[in-house]
């Protein structure tokens, strides 16, 4: 098993011209949220758009918006239509235009719009992340959805899916939740797995482990996750792998986690406040220079 230090991370970053322009950067979109958990969205949406991705895009329930809207006003915003066929047809229209896609934070796993749009993106999205309520959704079809996602592999100019479950979300989707767990799941699914904890795994498709040491317990609330996936699918957007953008990812994050613990102490950070000290973290990583 291999170490994320800094010095790997800073041989990950997208190329960041100084002639480029918000096309040349990429977009994300982002499939969050619900009426009654708007935060997650916004967590996901603040933090791809930290990234460095050129636009994001957040695709996601009416009544879910207002605070992206408010909290996030670069993003962009477009509401889910109101049956399956309406919102997949929209789906289709952004992800025609999407660099990657990440879905699950805060979203309504009861809705049935949910699970059209998930089955759709891991059909026809080159570039994906999945995480919270969509992997619950995985969780309860593995019969049908799990060989769509194996499929993926045989799709050309397709990337392996990211799949970044916490400790029980990952006992849903296998039963169990050890490393050699984590490594056949890894293999027989053909996704890059991200398994969150107090040091996180990330696993390649062909089983090969990197694991992060600097975790603190800082980051064991509600939403960090949702800061996770946001950054995975905006690191994605821009054109670097997926397993690549995992490993940056996770090692970015807990650099932001040390910051704010320094700064605030572990008990009194919070997720919302990691985003604004992203800048920090990737200077952390060798990412902010002049020559990539």
């Amino acid at each position: 098993m291999e170490t994320i230090t800094s010095e790997l991370v800073a041989g990950l970053a997208p190329v960041r011209s100084d002639d480029g322009h918000k096309g040349t950067f990429g977009t994300a979109l982002v499939i969050a949220g619900s009426e009654y958990m708007t935060g997650a969205q916004v967590l996901m949406t603040s933090s791809a758009l930290r990234s460095g991705a050129g636009m994001v895009r957040v695709y996601a329930p009416d009544g879910s918006l207002a605070s992206t809207r408010v909290n996030c006003p670069c993003a962009l915003t477009s509401a889910w239509g109101d049956t399956e066929a309406s919102a997949i047809r929209e789906l289709r229209r952004y992800l025609a235009k999407a660099s990657c896609c990440g879905i699950g934070p805060g979203l309504d796993e009861s809705d049935r719009r949910s699970k059209a749009l998930l089955e759709t993106l891991i059909d026809e999205s080159p570039r994906l992340v999945i995480d919270a309520g969509a992997l619950n959704i995985l969780a309860g079809d593995r019969i049908r959805l799990f060989p769509l996602l194996k499929a993926r592999c045989d799709k050309e100019g397709f990337e392996p899916a990211v799949l970044t479950p916490h400790i029980g979300e990952f006992r849903r989707l296998t039963g169990g939740q050890d490393q050699s767990c984590l490594v056949q799941f890894a293999r027989d699914t053909g996704c890059v797995t991200v398994l969150k904890s107090n040091n996180t795994i990330v696993s390649s498709t062909d089983g090969k482990c990197y694991i992060n040491n600097i975790g603190n317990s800082g980051l064991a609330k509600g939403g960090s996750g949702d800061v996770l996936s946001g950054l995975i699918t905006g690191l994605m957007s821009q054109g670097i792998d997926a397993l690549s953008a995992s490993i940056a990812a996770v090692r970015i994050h807990a650099e932001c986690g040390l910051i704010l613990a320094d700064e605030c102490g572990k008990r009194a950070m919070l997720p919302q406040d990691m985003p604004a000290v992203m800048g920090r973290a990737f200077k952390a990583c060798g990412w902010e220079r002049d020559e990539y």
